[in-house]
């Protein structure tokens, strides 16, 4: 059986993105990504769910990408998700989500 860990989304950027060079000269570019739901109330009225997703590209892809993504860029991303965990300053432990991508495509 393979198991496939892949995620696409297709939303707007919800910040600059932050970019970091490492003294080797690779880069990492990181976003959050809003991604945008409608649906109907059970009033009949229509409401949309917004979820902010972490996004980070890693080496050639965030080089190329550094200066053309923007607050509000539309863009497509295909990639894994990706969770870490880590102990907060009263000592509970918390986890964070975010998707590595391989593919992220301007609309």
């Amino acid at each position: 059986m393979n198991v496939v860990n892949r995620v696409q989304l297709t939303g707007n950027l919800g910040n600059a993105p932050e970019v970091k060079t490492f003294d080797n000269g690779g880069k990492l570019v990181k976003f959050s990504l809003a991604t945008n739901e409608e649906y109907k109330t059970l009033k009949g009225e229509t409401a949309t769910d917004t979820q902010w997703h972490f996004v980070s590209v890693w080496g050639k892809l965030a080089t190329e990408l550094e200066t053309t993504l923007k607050k509000g860029s539309h863009v497509s991303v295909d990639g894994k998700l990706s969770t870490k965990s880590y102990i907060d300053k009263n000592g509970v432990k918390k986890y964070v989500t975010e998707i590595i991508a391989k593919e992220v495509e301007l609309k």
